[in-house]
Formats: structure tokens, sequence, C-alpha cells
């Protein structure tokens, strides 16, 4: 059986949320509400959202501090994926990373695929693991946003989802660490 057993309890998992973006608010930031809409209305608690300028170093300090923090079980960032000069989050997050999560992007490319198409080839959109901490980069766009979110990422962050989910997962991923 694959999907949500409803026998199981859920277990909410505590998520931030970085919008990349030059141009974008609080206030503007279609897509990081989208996703804090659909992580609390999930269950889950959203630990903290920023807005970070398409910068390497910006990026990277405010993704590194969340990896660190202990109430952070999950990073999402959406904008920075694309080939543009400025799309710059993967040479910004990917050095922090200890592993890929290889399968995320096929999936989320599979998914994609469905709503655009071949422009699907113009995401750079990863996940891994650093610190004990998910990680996942999206696109900027709210439908990339969603398709993400709805279709990948909500079902692996549900402690329910069978056969396996990333939620049973979190006691052991500093496992073998001094």
């Amino acid at each position: 059986m694959h999907g949500i057993d409803e026998r199981r309890r859920f277990v909410p998992v505590r998520v931030a949320v970085l919008t990349v973006s030059d141009t974008r608010t609080l206030d503007t930031d279609t897509s990081g509400k989208i996703l804090a809409d659909r992580i609390e209305a999930a269950g889950h608690e959203l630990a903290d959202r920023a807005i970070a300028p398409d910068d390497v170093e910006v990026i990277r300090g405010k993704v590194d501090a969340w990896i660190k923090d202990p109430a952070v079980d999950v990073v999402i960032s959406t904008g920075g994926t694309g080939l543009a000069g400025r799309d710059v989050t993967p040479e910004a997050v990917l050095p922090l990373l200890d592993k890929v999560i290889d399968g995320f992007s096929v999936i989320f490319h599979q998914v994609s695929y469905q709503s655009v198409g071949l422009s699907t080839i113009q995401s750079r959109a990863f996940a891994g693991l650093a610190n004990g901490t998910f990680i996942f980069c999206l696109p900027g766009s709210n439908g990339a946003v969603k398709d993400g979110w709805d279709q990948v990422i909500a079902a692996q962050l549900d402690a329910r989802h069978r056969p396996c989910n990333l939620v049973e997962l979190m006691p052991r991923l500093m496992e073998g660490e001094a």
C-alpha cells in the first residue's frame, strides 16, 4: 500500500521558508506565502520565514543558520533555481549538503512536466540533507511551489505516508556522527 495510512499518528515538523528574490518583500511574496499557508494547513509549524536577495553569501548564511538551529527540521526555499545569471540558489546551498536527495529532482521534474511541459528543463530544483535538516529548493513560480509541495514534499513530510516517509527517518539522520 502507498499513500496516507489514517491509522498512523501525524507528527508535525518545523519548517522554515526562504524566498530568494531581489524584488520581493514579505507583502509581495506570493510563493513564500503559498508555502507558509500550506505548511500550516498540513498541521506543521512554520518555524521561520525570510526573504534573501539573489546573493550566494546571503542565501548560504540564512540556510546555514537554520540547519544549525535545532528548532528547524526542514528548510524549503523558493526562487533562484533557474538558469539566469542571478539564479544562484544551487551554488549557495549545494556546498552545505551532507547528502543530495537525487530522487527529489527526478520526481519534481516529472510532476512539473505535467504542468509546464519541456520548460521544466530550465529548473535546477534539488533537495538534500545537511546537519540532520532536510532542504528542498524549488523554483520561484507559484505553480512550481504548488507542484513541489502538493505532489512531492507534503506526502514525504507526513509520518502517515506509506510505505515510508522522511519524518520517520529524522531520529536516525545523525547516526554515526561524533
